[in-house]
């Protein structure tokens, strides 16, 4: 089974989270934050007022708690608009 975004949606793979501090100190997992540093799974075809400005297999930072999370085969996702999408790292 496979997810396809519709209009201006991505869908984001989670990176893995940080399970230690610097110090090295384990952060419990419900502790974790929802990771704001996503990897570009597929991409809607965008619209006329939000074009798609993203491609599948661009890392990037979204705005914190946007989207929906869903789990499909196993695996953690979330669907965003692109306007949640707020830098491409390079």
């Amino acid at each position: 089974m496979t997810i396809k975004p519709l209009a201006d949606k991505v869908l984001l793979a989670k990176v893995e989270a940080e399970e230690t501090t610097a110090s090295g100190l384990f952060i419990a997992a419900s502790a974790q934050e929802k990771p704001e540093f996503m990897k570009v799974a597929a991409v809607g075809p965008g619209t006329e007022e939000n074009p798609m400005t993203v491609k599948v297999g661009d890392k990037v930072i979204i705005t914190k708690y946007s989207g929906t999370d869903v789990k499909l085969d196993g695996a953690e996702y979330t669907i965003a608009s692109v306007k949640d999408v707020l830098a491409v790292i390079e």
